[in-house]
């Protein structure tokens, strides 16, 4: 995940209508594993890959393939004691509205240690974001992209704000490098977003909450890559959600705007990042490489296996048919996903993204779901490397009792 902003104009001192402050209820190294089982939540266990079978002119396996090999965890996966069957999958959780007075404040990074981790794991912040993740999960539950919901001016505004920055794309072209990775051009895109990005933050807000930029905006400015790198990762991805969270900690948006949250604007903004990330050819951030599920994101196999969850025809095996994904993959998170996989890496599902095709053999979406939230807890919001960049300010809490 990025540093902290540089270029930002945002202030480093507090804004406070008051000296009253707003109070809000927030190491595991290795992920969670279990022994499989019909009646689990977890993905199949670790063992030692053999060499994939070759399909001849086949871009794909076939649709009834089934790999013999063991499913795919990263070796250092495998030293794990902790059963995935003790760990309670992730629930929704209501998010409390912050009250006036307001006492904002440019948001700073807290965590350092696998401590820190476990402090905010069991913080009220740390349980709140987690329950926003699992509450947007269950807004699109069973829901294609394109069905109907309700989309307030916000949701508009912000929608219309990630297409202003997938057009600055197009405006500012990659240059010429010997090099596939990292285009410096990246850094223009980034800096045209540090100028302009306060002011886009500053329409989704009243005149009264007008001052929220300068904690606003840090989670908006790092969503979107590392401009010293030109990387991108599942961090920048968990930014972005921050920044929704906040956003539902001032009240601007609640629950009946969770599934255009997911079905529009986090759509959106998975397109702004897939055009940034072939046009730049951002690097992956901390990227588990063959043994990860994706290279750069997390959220949308969460919200879309939520979207297929209870689905009459398709099934988690479904992936492997090519007229499925063709047909399908603009209405489904996870199917897109695997679509957009197999166009960007070369080879055999099984041999490219072996952890995606070991997971195509859970019987249910259901499962699914329940194992990809557990996942992200233990994969991304359990992860040092990953947290130490994370952003602690009024909204959401760094509690002293923390440490």
């Amino acid at each position: 995940m990025a540093d902290e902003m540089s270029g930002n104009n945002i202030n480093d001192s507090k804004s406070c209508s008051s000296s009253s402050d707003v109070k809000e209820g927030g190491d595991a190294e290795h992920p969670v594993l279990q022994n499989w089982s019909n009646n689990s939540d977890a993905f199949p266990p670790p063992q030692s890959p053999s060499p994939s079978p070759s399909y001849g002119h086949w871009s794909s396996p076939p649709t009834a393939y089934r790999p013999l090999r063991a499913p795919a965890v990263h070796p250092m996966m495998a030293s794990s004691g902790i059963h995935a069957t003790l760990i309670p999958v992730p629930q929704p959780l209501p998010i409390p509205v912050a009250l006036p007075p307001f006492c904002f404040q440019t948001p700073k990074k807290r965590i350092v240690s696998s401590l820190d981790i476990e402090k905010f794991h069991t913080s009220e912040a740390g349980k709140l974001f987690l329950g926003f993740i699992a509450s947007l999960s269950h807004s699109i539950k069973g829901h294609k992209l394109s069905d109907y919901c309700s989309e307030s001016l916000l949701v508009r505004t912000l929608v219309q704000i990630l297409d202003l920055m997938i057009v600055w794309v197009d405006e500012i072209l990659p240059l010429q490098q010997p090099a596939r990775y990292g285009n410096p051009a990246f850094r223009d895109w980034q800096a045209r977003l540090q100028e302009q990005g306060p002011s886009l933050v500053a329409k989704l807000l009243p005149k009264e909450l007008e001052p929220a930029v300068m904690e606003l905006f840090p989670y908006f400015a790092d969503s979107f890559g590392n401009a010293t790198r030109i990387d991108y990762g599942t961090g920048h991805e968990a930014n972005f959600a921050a920044f929704l969270f906040c956003l539902a900690r001032l009240g601007l948006v609640n629950e009946d705007d969770y599934q255009a949250l997911v079905s529009r604007v986090f759509v959106c903004y998975l397109d702004l990042m897939r055009k940034l990330q072939t046009t730049y050819w951002l690097e992956p951030a901390g990227s588990h490489g063959v043994w990860g599920l994706d290279d750069y994101h997390f959220l949308p196999f969460i919200f879309g296996s939520a979207q297929l969850v209870d689905h009459k025809y398709m099934k988690p095996k479904s992936i492997h048919n090519e007229d499925i994904l063709e047909n399908f993959s603009k209405e489904y998170l996870y199917l897109g996903c695997v679509s957009f996989v197999k166009k960007v890496k070369k080879g055999y599902l099984a041999e490219h993204s072996p952890m995606i095709d070991d997971i195509s053999g859970v019987p249910s979406w259901g499962k699914v779901n329940s194992g990809m939230l557990k996942m992200y807890k233990a994969e991304v919001l359990e992860k040092v490397p990953i947290m130490q960049h994370f952003l602690f300010g009024s909204l959401i809490r760094w509690e002293y009792s923390m440490g």
